[in-house]
């Protein structure tokens, strides 16, 4: 029998790490292959990870709430195979050697996956048996598979030149993959200083991380610290505990910087009268229906101003000289979850009536509470509604979803005293907001838009035969 050690895959478009969520197994239970074993959350969204191995959970490794970086162990299973049918990819130790081309790494890494090294896309599993196909032939002859095996093909291992530091002594580092020996090599870190936690002895990803991340000893021994910098770091209470952002948001942190310090936006508000149309809305609904919401009567309206404005459905190109501008709009709609704020699209919306807006509104906002919301559902939007009356408040000075050039926002609905033909009434009103990107249009565009939707919220029986 032996131990097999699922690695966290490539879970693809860059993400590097994942959040575990919670374990769908423990140790002791027997799994089989694609059985989901747990629950991650990325920057995108919340997945089920499938086991590659069928065996018995021998070791889970991290808490529920850990960040798990891509390639570090996930959980072990003792395979209760025959041995040759269940070794892992590794081979000998590897002898010094040149440095892999980048050919050869990624000949390795196929390799890897062939081998069952964990690294496959989430819900697709690895399959039943070892790979189809020509064995490919092991560079320099290290490490290549035992002839005849008939087991999966193993891993080819070849060995990184040894490093000669004076103060370090010399011996042959087990880094056997390559792409754990590239990954130290853009880190700067030194393999023979890295202490190596592998089951055979070698050197695995999470340990260069570690040493990356290990902090720097000063240059000597006795040095004594500079009292500026080490006031620097000083809390002024006692820390009651420390929370690392999560993989989302990370990301979001990082669009709105990227918002913040390339957009130069400009906001224009008006208070909207929304008397007329909150009396109107419960008429707005079939027999046995619940009428449809506000911001999908808001939604309705947006589309049919953008129609007169596309300009503020457009985007940036990558290079920021220029814009995009489309035929319909992919209207993003900001959703306040647990763990964040989330913007989900809803695809041509430009073609929906307001009955399927509502409808698509309410699923995409239970599925982003959910922590469901694929990735591909999070791309692609050219113009964000935000209802941030929801959250209790009046008006917002948002933060446009970059690359968009603007973003409408309506704060909560309030009974106000409002003149209305020269008397005092008690009215329905809320503020909106529009924030827009001032390169791409003046102020007299931005509030000609602003007033188009105001005028159908106000008389939203004058829009009738278009929405």
């Amino acid at each position: 029998m032996s131990t097999r050690v699922f690695n966290l895959p490539d879970l693809g478009e860059g993400l590097t790490e994942a959040a575990l969520v919670r374990w769908m197994v423990s140790v002791g239970d027997t799994v089989s292959i694609d059985q989901p074993i747990a629950e991650v959350e990325t920057a995108k969204s919340i997945v089920e990870l499938p086991s590659p191995y069928a065996g018995v959970v021998v070791q889970l490794h991290g808490a529920e709430g850990d960040a798990l970086l891509t390639g570090s162990p996930v959980l072990e299973v003792l395979d209760e195979r025959a041995p040759e049918a269940a070794e892992p990819a590794g081979g000998s130790p590897e002898s010094p050697g040149a440095p892999p081309s980048p050919d050869e790494e990624r000949e390795a890494y196929r390799h890897e996956e062939r081998a069952g090294s964990g690294n496959v896309l989430i819900g697709y599993g690895t399959g039943r048996g070892p790979a189809k196909g020509r064995r490919r032939r092991a560079r320099g002859g290290i490490g290549g598979a035992r002839s005849g095996a008939t087991s999966t093909p193993a891993l080819v291992h070849e060995a990184p030149a040894p490093v000669r530091i004076s103060d370090a002594p010399r011996r042959t580092v087990a880094v056997r993959s390559p792409i754990v020996r590239r990954l130290a090599r853009e880190l700067g870190v030194d393999p023979h200083r890295v202490r190596a936690t592998g089951s055979d002895g070698a050197i695995t990803r999470a340990d260069v991380l570690r040493a990356a991340d290990a902090p720097r000893a000063d240059a000597s021994e006795g040095t004594q610290q500079d009292p500026v910098t080490a006031g620097a770091h000083t809390s002024p209470l006692p820390v009651a505990r420390v929370e690392h952002f999560s993989p989302l948001r990370r990301v979001v942190s990082e669009t709105l910087s990227r918002s913040r310090a390339e957009i130069p936006e400009a906001t224009v508000w008006v208070d909207v009268d929304l008397t007329e149309l909150w009396e109107l809305r419960p008429l707005m609904a079939a027999d046995g229906e619940r009428p449809p919401s506000l911001t999908a009567i808001l939604a309705r309206y947006t589309l049919l101003a953008l129609q007169q404005y596309p300009i503020l459905a457009s985007r940036l190109t990558p290079t920021g000289d220029a814009i995009e501008i489309y035929e319909g709009v992919n209207l993003g709609i900001a959703v306040d979850t647990s763990r964040g704020l989330m913007v989900p699209v809803m695809r041509d919306a430009h073609a929906m009536s307001i009955a399927e807006l509502d409808r698509e509104l309410r699923s995409l906002s239970a599925t982003a509470r959910d922590g469901r919301t694929p990735p591909e559902q999070l791309r692609g939007s050219t113009f964000t509604l935000n209802n941030y009356g929801g959250l209790g408040v009046d008006g917002s000075a948002a933060i446009i979803n970059h690359p968009e050039v603007a973003m409408l926002g309506i704060g909560r609905v309030l009974e106000r005293a409002w003149v209305v033909d020269g008397r005092v009434q008690a009215r329905r009103i809320a503020q909106l907001s529009l924030v827009f990107d001032h390169r791409v249009c003046d102020g007299g565009y931005a509030a000609g838009f602003l007033r188009a939707v105001t005028d159908m919220l106000e008389h939203p029986l004058r829009a009738y035969s278009r929405v």
